[in-house]
């Protein structure tokens, strides 16, 4: 999207204190939006999440675009000063460490709201309020705890899902709510406290099994097991190639129409599938070993063809990194040009569209500090107020120019 767009969280200042995922997914979704996300790290070396390797090292590049950073000594008497400054100019503060962190530092909300009534305060955590919200949760805490794993894994080995699916998801919902909070403050003038919870969005992820177990009383099975489904082809197949496909048919216009592309129409005749409930009775006998057969016949190119013509459901195989160069993507300015760890690479922006534009990148993730002058600057800090701060080692400055 063209920065010069009018962006509809244009105006929102949000003091972000979050590491690792859940904190900084949310303030993605803010920050891609036009809010001003202001991330307050620790002075020095600034927030860990930066230096993490394996799995970890995209993290820090992924979810802080189009961000700023404050790096600040929160313990040092003249450093709280400065954030509680920039927390009266703020419109939310978000935050993701352990329960009770920020209350240690004098940052919790009740200290927060003293200085800011108006302050939207979100807090996303492990759990909400019960009896668990006193534990360290992690995405695959939440994923064992939710059954999440236990649907994605074997019957006796449960397997996380392949992505922070729980850690996004509560940002997105820690962003939702404080959206909410924005919309209801314009008629109250009133602040709120919000929280977003990991174990809590796993729930909600099982809603549709668990809605299924009280209505049939049928326990669950992993789905890498699961024989009993409520569509007839929902499937992988192999095609000539020794390629992998997936097919789905779930309505019976889809199912007609395969039948007629393919000139199936012994199947599409037979009085033994003439409705959905019939052809799911005839998957294993009748249908899978039909299909089989046809899909073994095409490459993948072929059939891709054939079914992206005439409409049915289907997809080959692809690993995370070959949508890097998917031209679907790519076309749409879904992939950011972004830098990770000083290479240039592409990652995925939001997935919504606004006003037919997709929101972009405004700016590369921030130094250490990067902006820590000129936020403070924003709220009425002097040259020599900032001097005594970067004189006492409180404050870390980094620029483009030399790296930091």
């Amino acid at each position: 999207m063209d920065s010069s767009v009018n962006l509809p969280l244009s105006g929102i200042r949000v003091l972000e204190f979050g590491h690792m995922v859940m904190g900084p997914s949310c303030g993605m979704v803010l920050a891609d939006m036009g809010a001003e996300v202001i991330k307050v790290e620790p002075s020095g070396k600034g927030d860990k999440t930066r230096y993490l390797g394996a799995f970890g090292t995209g993290f820090h590049s992924t979810y802080n675009r189009n961000k700023k950073s404050i790096a600040i000594d929160l313990k040092s008497e003249l450093g709280k000063k400065a954030i509680f400054d920039l927390i009266k100019s703020a419109d939310v503060v978000t935050e993701n460490f352990r329960e009770g962190s920020l209350e240690k530092q004098g940052l919790g909300y009740d200290e927060v709201k003293k200085a800011n009534p108006g302050i939207i305060y979100c807090s996303m955590k492990g759990f909400l309020n019960g009896p668990y919200q006193h534990r360290t949760a992690l995405d695959e805490v939440v994923q064992m705890m939710g059954g999440l794993a236990f649907m994605t894994g074997l019957p006796d080995r449960p397997l996380r899902a392949g992505a922070s699916v729980n850690d996004i998801m509560g940002g997105m919902f820690g962003a939702i709510a404080i959206l909410g909070a924005i919309i209801k403050r314009k008629e109250t003038g009133n602040g709120a406290f919000v929280k977003a919870g990991l174990f809590e969005n796993c729930a909600l992820l099982m809603a549709q099994h668990i809605a299924s177990y009280e209505y049939t009383g049928i326990e669950s099975q992993p789905l890498t097991v699961r024989k009993s489904q409520p569509w007839p082809v929902y499937d992988l197949f192999e095609t000539k190639d020794g390629e992998k496909i997936f097919i789905g048919l779930v309505t019976d216009g889809q199912w007609e129409t395969f039948c007629k592309e393919f000139e199936l129409n012994d199947l599409l005749i037979s009085p033994e599938l003439q409705n959905n409930e019939d052809r799911v009775s005839q998957r294993d006998r009748i249908l899978l070993p039909r299909l089989r057969e046809l899909v073994s016949e095409f490459s993948l190119q072929q059939l891709s063809e054939r079914l992206d013509l005439v409409g049915c459901p289907f997809s080959p195989i692809a690993k995370p990194e070959d949508l890097i160069d998917d031209i679907h993507l790519n076309a749409s300015e879904g992939m950011l040009p972004i830098e990770i760890n000083g290479k240039s690479g592409k990652i995925p922006g939001l997935p919504v569209e606004y006003d037919n534009n997709r929101f972009g990148l405004r700016s590369q993730p921030p130094l250490v500090g990067e902006h820590s002058r000129d936020i403070l600057s924003s709220v009425g800090y002097s040259e020599e107020q900032l001097n005594q701060l970067i004189q006492e080692q409180l404050l870390t400055l980094s620029t483009r120019d030399n790296g930091g």
